[in-house]
């Protein structure tokens, strides 16, 4: 779809009218999907811990978004290898409290490379008995880690007491594996960029892990359902201040994220919008592809002003 036309409400399968209506009236901006790069599974809300600020409001025992179970990925992963997947993704709640996530990235693994998202507290700590024999699969296994901040007491602020530690256990735990490691935080605006990156680099020396552990920072999401005042992105805006190449840099332009809820799968748009049910586009991938997506969520501001993403595809 060319970015300069609004996909007509008529074509499209039902969803409300700020889908394509600003509500100053105004035609929304859409992104169509050029493939298929990087498929996501949430693989439930249920979590160890219960973080006031967590984007997904997941914590023990939550069923907002349901564990997602082998069979149920089995399908997705098989589809998504036959429209050329370069890569699978898993993200929670905590996806080592899913008592099916070895068994689910071990079929993933030996197709495509995959990265999990995860607290690597004690659901990771006590199985990583099992995920090392994951380092025997075909591909890759890549874990990035949620460390909110440098120092122990303000990540534990969070997370609860002894979280920074146990965090620090399951990172060196992974380490000495021998799998690869990122690092997840919110922006630290009270700290200069640089102090942030010198910070965060001694607490990696002093846990036995490298200094230059890559990380990742995204700016301040809300929880799911906030009602969160934010710019609104109009046809002319992906127009005027995006390009061609730029539109297909976002995440909604290569990825897909799968969720679980009522016993059955759909798949959204992204791993930012499981919250709104506009953005479940279907119940399979291929027909996901053909919906132009809106970019009515709060969520995807970040995305146009930050160029945040949540993939570490290269």
């Amino acid at each position: 779809m060319d970015a300069r036309v609004a996909p007509d409400p008529s074509e499209q399968p039902a969803r409300s009218e700020q889908w394509f209506i600003t509500p100053e009236g105004e035609s929304r901006g859409f992104i169509q999907s050029h493939a298929l790069e990087e498929l996501w599974f949430h693989t439930g809300t249920a979590c160890n811990l219960a973080c006031p600020f967590c984007l997904e409001g997941s914590k023990p025992g939550d069923n907002r978004l349901q564990l997602m179970r082998f069979d149920d990925a089995k399908a997705f992963i098989d589809e998504a290898l036959a429209l050329g997947v370069k890569q699978f993704s898993f993200t929670g709640g905590e996806p080592f409290v899913n008592k099916d996530i070895v068994r689910i990235l071990d079929y993933a693994l030996k197709h495509r490379p995959c990265l999990v998202l995860t607290n690597a507290t004690e659901p990771l700590i006590m199985r990583l008995h099992q995920i090392k024999a994951l380092r025997d699969c075909a591909n890759a296994l890549h874990f990035r880690v949620s460390l909110d901040h440098f120092e122990a007491s303000r990540h534990d602020d969070g997370r609860g007491k002894g979280a920074y530690v146990e965090a620090l256990q399951g990172l060196r735990g992974l380490y000495d594996m021998g799998f690869t490691l990122s690092i997840a935080n919110q922006i630290l605006p009270d700290f200069s960029k640089e102090v942030v990156s010198q910070s965060f680099a001694e607490v990696f020396r002093k846990a036995g892990l490298p200094a230059d552990l890559p990380r990742i920072e995204f700016p301040e999401f809300h929880p799911p359902g906030a009602e969160v005042t934010a710019p609104q992105i109009t046809r002319s805006c992906m127009v005027d201040y995006q390009t061609d190449s730029s539109r297909r840099e976002f995440m909604c332009a290569f990825s897909r994220m799968v969720v679980k809820s009522d016993n059955q799968c759909k798949v959204y748009a992204c791993t930012l919008v499981d919250d709104d049910v506009d953005y479940a586009l279907s119940d399979n991938l291929t027909e996901s592809l053909q919906v132009p997506v809106s970019m009515k969520h709060h969520r995807c501001y970040s995305c146009f002003k930050f160029g945040a993403s949540c993939s570490e595809m290269k």
